[in-house]
């Protein structure tokens, strides 16, 4: 996979408010407390089949005690997870899902960190179908602060 950006993210006011906040998220997303990772959607393509959201990082987010002490650096799972609940949200939202689908995670493909991501940024994530069915999907997503790529993957979830 390469590094190159799916979505110019200059396309859009990145200060609007969000088009999906928590409620939203909530209503088709299983997660809930600390694992409650996406903050709000901004932009959800269909045409294009792109999603962009964000995750605001805190420097009182649960994890920064502990990983790591004296340097907080936001995980790479939990990266993962953040990107993975976007395109859960995504693909729910297309195909018309109000809340009774269990989405599991499948696996990844050509997961890559580039960058460390320390308390105090806003995090944006992309998500671009790859291969949707009603049973499974396949996104390639990013993470990127400061308009850099920090993250890169293809998630796979599976539907039940």
């Amino acid at each position: 996979m390469a590094s190159t950006p799916l979505f110019d993210l200059s396309r859009i006011d990145l200060t609007a408010p969000p088009i999906a906040g928590p409620d939203q998220l909530k209503s088709l997303l299983r997660q809930r407390g600390t694992f409650e990772m996406l903050d709000g959607v901004l932009h959800q393509d269909a045409e294009e089949q792109i999603i962009v959201g964000y995750k605001d990082i805190r420097a009182d987010d649960w994890w920064t005690a502990d990983h790591i002490p004296g340097r907080p650096i936001f995980p790479g799972a939990l990266m993962i997870e953040t990107g993975a609940q976007l395109c859960s949200y995504d693909y729910l939202c297309r195909m018309g899902d109000t809340g009774e689908r269990f989405l599991g995670f499948g696996g990844l493909n050509n997961t890559r960190f580039r960058g460390v991501v320390e308390p105090g940024v806003r995090m944006y994530f992309v998500g671009k179908v790859n291969r949707m069915r009603s049973t499974m999907f396949t996104y390639f997503t990013q993470g990127i602060v400061e308009d850099k790529i920090v993250f890169e993957a293809e998630v796979i979830g599976v539907a039940f």
